[in-house]
């Protein structure tokens, strides 16, 4: 299977230091944008990763995917970057993420993932599971034993 083309929009406050995505910054399949003040980006025909869109299916296969890296609260606004036509997808409900939450300031949704076990997990829906892409992730061995009780 060939990689699915996916960019990655990170907000410009997010620290990269504790990005879950930091190891994928040399894949040919990856593109890494940063937001900042006037930024906006074409999304037509690109599967936008959204909690609360419809679930992914094999049929989005052959498109390529958006991933909006941030934290929850910071999320609206890097949203209203994205301009066009793309398609929301969701990862279906049922796994619950490996990624320590701390969060002081607001609540994270019941089904949010960390950007990393997201992309993983939407790219295996499309046909394309990779393992690699957990290769530098520090919960990878939790999260995949999530996903298998889960039935993934």
């Amino acid at each position: 299977m060939t990689p699915v083309p996916t960019t990655v929009i990170r907000h410009h406050k997010e620290r990269i230091a504790k990005c879950s995505l930091r190891f994928l910054h040399e894949r040919p399949e990856m593109t890494f944008l940063r937001e900042r003040p006037g930024f906006t980006f074409d999304a037509t025909g690109f599967l936008l990763l959204a909690v609360d869109a419809p679930p992914l299916s094999p049929a989005d296969a052959g498109r390529p995917l958006l991933l909006l890296d941030s934290t929850w609260r910071w999320l609206p606004r890097l949203r209203a970057c994205v301009t066009g036509a793309p398609i929301p997808r969701s990862i279906p409900a049922g796994i619950a993420t490996a990624y320590p939450r701390a969060s002081k300031v607001s609540d994270d949704p019941a089904g949010g993932l960390a950007s990393i076990e997201a992309l993983f997990l939407a790219r295996a829906m499309l046909g394309d599971r990779d393992l690699l892409l957990l290769a530098g992730y520090h919960w990878r061995d939790d999260f995949l034993a999530r996903c298998a009780a889960a039935g993934w």
